[in-house]
């Protein structure tokens, strides 16, 4: 008998939610193929809890110790820890706009439209004075304020329609699949939320214009190795 690793997956998925999943996928990657769908015209964003304190990975953290000597000490988060909420967007040309909420807030329907979509549409129309943000296009998860009927509404109004995206899909999200670890692994701890702002807007400027554009090449591939794998999870198939 050989001893396996268990495998951790972000949610037990019913056989429904895998043919959902490769639904999708492959209704996207037809688009794709029939140039209904560009890459270029989609922009993409997501919410993520990010601590103040940073702490190193169980990996990161680890070290040699010689025989007698005590391990290095590294003291887990509390769920009471100082955190703040952070919305993030982003195209194939780089960031779009950064969001932080402010402490107490509840990010619902009209938060994320006069807080997150608003100022990204209107970052979208100083970049493209010609044309604006209209016949652009959306891939966001189906967070309830993200599927809000007003949601839906502001973005028909603004001419924007919407990428599908099928339930607890993080695997095939840009936010969650690419930008928010590599935000992570790269933040120091912060005393409070504007300074830990600042750094993680220092960051996402300072990425190579070309990595937004691969993350979307990226995302056709996830497709495909959905599909592939009949709509399970499929993280630890790549390489």
């Amino acid at each position: 008998m050989k001893k396996i690793a268990s495998r951790w997956v972000p949610h037990q998925l019913s056989l429904a939610q895998k043919e959902k999943r490769v639904e999708c996928c492959r209704e996207n990657l037809r688009l794709i193929a029939e140039g209904k769908l560009r890459v270029c015209d989609i922009f993409t964003g997501d919410e993520s809890w990010i601590y103040h304190r940073k702490i190193d990975s169980r990996q990161s953290s680890a070290s040699w110790v010689k025989r007698g000597q005590k391990p290095k000490v590294v003291v887990k988060r509390s769920q009471f820890e100082p955190k703040s909420m952070f919305s993030i967007f982003f195209r194939t040309t780089g960031v779009v706009h950064i969001d932080c909420a402010n402490k107490g807030v509840t990010i619902d329907n009209q938060y994320y439209i006069e807080n997150c979509l608003k100022p990204s549409i209107a970052a979208l129309e100083s970049d493209r004075p010609k044309c604006g943000a209209k016949n652009l296009k959306i891939l966001h998860d189906d967070a309830r304020p993200h599927v809000h009927k007003n949601v839906n509404n502001f973005l028909t109004e603004n001419g924007i329609s919407i990428v599908r995206h099928p339930p607890y899909s993080p695997d095939l999200a840009p936010c969650d699949f690419w930008l928010f670890s590599l935000i992570k692994g790269q933040l120091v701890t912060h005393s409070e939320a504007q300074s830990l702002k600042r750094q993680i807007t220092e960051i996402v400027a300072e990425i190579d214009k070309k990595e937004y554009a691969k993350t979307f090449e990226k995302w056709k591939e996830r497709m495909q190795h959905c599909i592939n794998n009949q709509g399970d999870y499929f993280e630890h198939l790549l390489k």
